[in-house]
């Protein structure tokens, strides 16, 4: 054997140890970058969802031509709730006496301005009538002689909410103050009374005035019996599954029975309102519900 080929032999497992010594510190070292990346994108994550927007689309529709006489309450309750969120740290669009134009245009805003992972709120208070196991928000120039018009010259409150969802919003919350006596329920053939379930996409909750088929008549009073009971659970900084259950409680016990909410949640998440550094301001924050709570809200 020459002196080379001996000498290749005789070293071959110290050049072996070195190799696979130099090739171990590369993967430590990859995996200390992807652990490292792992943690800055959860802080990115992390602080997405911190800043993520606030928003929120107010409706309040009180004139409309066919009924027997103006709704003076759904105005004043627009007012009130969007001065409240404003005052959670939502940006809020408001809108009185919405035609239907109004109410597309609104909702063009409202997409073009969510971002992923914002909270959004849409409240609609007036009339809202149900067709085909669905229900519209009607708004003040509708034209409605026969159910079909419904369709035509409603907006589906289930479009809606699915559109939020597809803009990338994190959870929705939506307020239906709508469950009153449809006024051209004489014009329909067939006879329909209250709200339909509506169903909504993921990470969605909903309070609507009164059980699905049943209407709630309006007292007298500034606000609704929902929106006063509603402003009131809102001044505690609870989760909105909360503030919304506790308002379902309240108007079923300020009404005496006769007015029972309907709350319905698919909410994946936690929103809550937690207050901000200003004592006078309170924003919505979000986290994920564990497997601890998961159940809990399966059970609602």
């Amino acid at each position: 054997m020459k002196v080379t080929q001996l000498y290749c032999v005789r070293h071959l497992p110290t050049v072996t140890c070195s190799l696979v010594g130099v090739a171990l510190l590369a993967i430590g070292a990859n995996a200390a970058l992807d652990l490292r990346a792992s943690e800055a994108a959860k802080v990115v994550s992390t602080q997405e969802r911190a800043g993520a927007l606030q928003l929120a689309l107010i409706i309040g529709n009180g004139n409309y031509p066919d009924a027997a006489e103006p709704l003076n309450q759904p105005i004043n309750d627009a007012s009130g709730l969007a001065h409240a969120m404003r005052r959670h740290g939502f940006d809020v669009d408001m809108v009185e006496d919405a035609t239907k134009a109004d109410m597309a245009r609104a909702v063009e805003r409202l997409k073009s301005r969510i971002k992923p992972g914002s909270v959004v709120m849409l409240f609609f208070g007036g009339y809202g009538v149900q067709s085909r196991q669905e229900t519209y928000m009607i708004p003040t120039d509708a034209v409605i002689w026969q159910e079909g018009d419904v369709r035509h010259e409603g907006m589906s409150v289930e479009t809606v909410l699915h559109a939020i969802k597809e803009r990338g919003a994190r959870a929705t919350l939506a307020v239906l103050d709508a469950s009153r006596r449809n006024p051209y329920e004489r014009r329909f053939r067939s006879y329909s009374q209250g709200l339909a379930p509506v169903n909504a996409p993921n990470n969605t909750l909903i309070i609507s005035s009164n059980t699905p088929g049943k209407v709630a008549d309006d007292r007298d009073g500034e606000h609704s019996v929902l929106v006063t009971e509603l402003l009131n659970e809102l001044h505690a900084h609870v989760s909105a599954e909360g503030v919304f259950n506790k308002t379902r409680v309240a108007v079923f016990r300020a009404s005496s029975g006769a007015q029972m909410p309907s709350v319905s949640s698919s909410l994946l998440e936690d929103v809550h309102f937690s207050p901000s550094n200003d004592p006078d301001l309170t924003t919505a924050s979000i986290a994920p519900i564990t497997t601890e709570n998961a159940s809990l809200v399966a059970q609602k």
